[in-house]
């Protein structure tokens, strides 16, 4: 069993894009990322790795859970309880950009945006 993350630490980045396949292979062409599909159900997403085959990023298309994401790359920080974390975002001056989505078999999330404008998303691991 691995070991659950530690709060706080980046545990994933993603690019959500209108159109992932053409940045898919303009990654794969500039960093040398290999591109692996992860089924969407009528499209597929890609899980960005290294030659080794170690997975680092994934590359988005912006539609289903994504509709809506901005077209940047979003860290993911994980968090001990998302529901905290979310309302002390929200105390503190921030903007949620989704609700709490769950991410069936991995954990929850939403996206935020801090006093200044900045984006990130929180991630509370299963």
């Amino acid at each position: 069993m691995s070991e659950r993350p530690v709060p706080g630490t980046v545990g994933w980045f993603d690019l959500t894009v209108e159109d992932a396949d053409s940045i898919r292979d303009f990654y794969a062409e500039v960093v040398g990322w290999k591109a692996t599909p992860l089924s969407m159900g009528d499209y597929s997403d890609y899980v960005m790795g290294t030659a080794d085959g170690t997975p680092v990023s994934g590359v988005c298309h912006a539609r289903g859970t994504n509709a809506g994401l901005p077209s940047q790359w979003l860290m993911y920080v994980n968090v001990a309880d998302i529901e905290a974390s979310r309302s002390a975002c929200e105390a503190r001056g921030g903007k949620l950009q989704t609700p709490v989505k769950n991410m069936e078999g991995h954990g929850a999330y939403c996206v935020i945006q801090d006093p200044a404008g900045a984006v990130m998303a929180l991630f509370q691991p299963e």
